[in-house]
């Protein structure tokens, strides 16, 4: 005889539900001081900590909003994680701590979990994976850095954090009160081609004082560092007195700048709690040149013997149509170096004829090193197509000498023409070798473009 199946799964079913109700029970009455608390919590931003019965703290959590993310995981949907119901079972008490801002709370949590360790947050304890600030204290001036592979030695950490974004809009947040550098630039305050060196966007904007053009002493950048180590230890009120004493004593000895500078920080310190989200806050993408990392790029995308130390770039310019003007800029070691620059008036073509100015240019410069005995460059950068490229290589060819390593730089798709390839090279956007490149190629049209407006100035003043 048939029978109608019965579902295998329903007495399962059924057994959790008891099982559920049962704990629910015992939760309530476990949890029942906790849930009372936390309806008082403030609506602030802060950190929660979550106790057992003997008052071992279980959790530390930090939130924007202090009631509404402690009630939360005393709601119906805490139960269905694995995780959070393990803890609610565990809790009778919950304190917290309110902060003037999300900054401090994802600081003050970072440091109470790692004084603290919390067996529920064990695994942000143990993983190296979650991310860090960390500030290089060796570095002449110091960078600040997000990272998830903390070094060992000549660094400061602070972490781990939970939310990497979070971290992240922190960073940004704080720079543009203190003003650090978070590239990772090799400067050396002894260097004065340092001062030669075109800073990123963050110098454009006042989130950086730009200590890769030495526009701030070093004991001045470290100054900044100290003032932010004692926000991110926790010394909130001791830096916001130093820095009243110090825009007073600058305002009674007439350094007004400075005193508003001061003002500044001590304005932004005041309302950080006004800045909002800190997800918000995430820094939009900043290209910046490493030299170093740059030239080692190049050496390793063009096979080069070594990293190329001397790199000149040549650009054209045409004045008012009827003549033209060309550059030459020189990097030595990724930098620019202003004594090695030189301007060209194009003698010998008549008309617009960039692949004549370019032959011009090329067998005046390199006809001029080899008459003097002087080395030619690791790499002679030309601005230009492969029109530009090949004109460059008959000029060296015409006058008879071994040509350095040369290519040139498109601009509309910024590709690479080397000689005896027949398509162009494409280099991430992202790359340190095609940023050096840019650079150079950017700077040598300035150059020209100065000249140009020179010539133009002199001949208006003439008329």
């Amino acid at each position: 005889m048939d029978r109608d199946p019965v579902p295998v799964f329903q007495p399962a079913i059924q057994l959790a539900k008891s099982r559920q109700g049962q704990l629910l029970s015992t939760a309530m009455s476990k949890d029942s001081l906790a849930r009372e608390k936390v309806r008082q919590f403030p609506t602030t931003p802060g950190v929660y900590l979550m106790k057992d019965g003997v008052g071992r703290v279980l959790y530390v959590g930090k939130a924007v909003n202090l009631r509404s993310r402690a009630s939360s995981y005393f709601t119906t949907a805490a139960e269905f994680d694995r995780r959070t119901a393990d803890l609610v079972r565990e809790i009778v008490d919950i304190d917290c701590i309110e902060t003037d801002s999300e900054v401090d709370a994802l600081l003050l949590e970072a440091r109470l979990v790692k004084d603290i360790q919390p067996p529920f947050n064990q695994e942000l304890k143990d993983d190296k994976t979650f991310p860090y600030l960390e500030i290089w204290t060796r570095e002449e001036f110091p960078r600040v850095e997000f990272t998830r592979k903390p070094q060992s030695r000549g660094t400061k950490l602070y972490g781990p954090f939970t939310s990497a974004k979070k971290l992240r809009g922190a960073i940004t947040a704080l720079q543009k009160i203190f003003r650090f550098r978070t590239c990772s630039l090799d400067i050396d305050e002894q260097d004065e081609r340092w001062r030669w060196f075109r800073p990123c966007l963050l110098a454009s904007i006042k989130q950086c004082t730009a200590p890769c053009n030495l526009r701030i002493t070093k004991e001045e950048y470290r100054r900044d560092i100290d003032r932010l180590k004692l926000f991110l230890d926790g010394k909130k009120d001791k830096l916001l007195e130093e820095l009243r004493e110090e825009m007073r004593v600058a305002s009674q000895d007439l350094q007004f700048e400075k005193a508003a500078r001061i003002r500044d920080q001590l304005k932004l310190l005041e309302n950080l709690s006004l800045r909002g989200n800190l997800e918000d806050h995430v820094q939009p993408e900043v290209f910046f040149v490493d030299p170093q990392k740059g030239l080692a790029g190049l050496q390793k995308i063009f096979k080069l013997p070594a990293p190329p130390r001397r790199i000149e770039g040549v650009d054209i310019a045409h004045l008012s149509g009827d003549e033209t003007v060309a550059s030459l800029v020189q990097f030595i070691d990724g930098l620019p170096f202003k004594h090695g620059y030189k301007r060209f008036r194009i003698r010998g073509v008549e008309g617009i004829d960039d692949f004549a100015s370019i032959r011009e240019v090329v067998s005046r410069r390199l006809s001029r090193l080899a008459k003097d005995g002087e080395s030619f460059p690791d790499i002679l950068l030309i601005d230009g197509g492969i029109g530009q490229l090949n004109a460059g290589l008959e000029a060296m060819r015409a006058i008879g000498v071994t040509p350095p390593f040369t290519i040139s730089l498109a601009k509309q798709n910024e590709e690479i023409y080397v000689p005896g390839e027949a398509e162009p090279r494409r280099l991430s956007r992202h790359s340190y070798a095609l940023r050096l490149l840019q650079y150079i190629r950017d700077e040598a049209h300035r150059f020209a473009q100065h000249y140009h407006h020179l010539l133009r100035r002199k001949a208006t003043f003439e008329e």
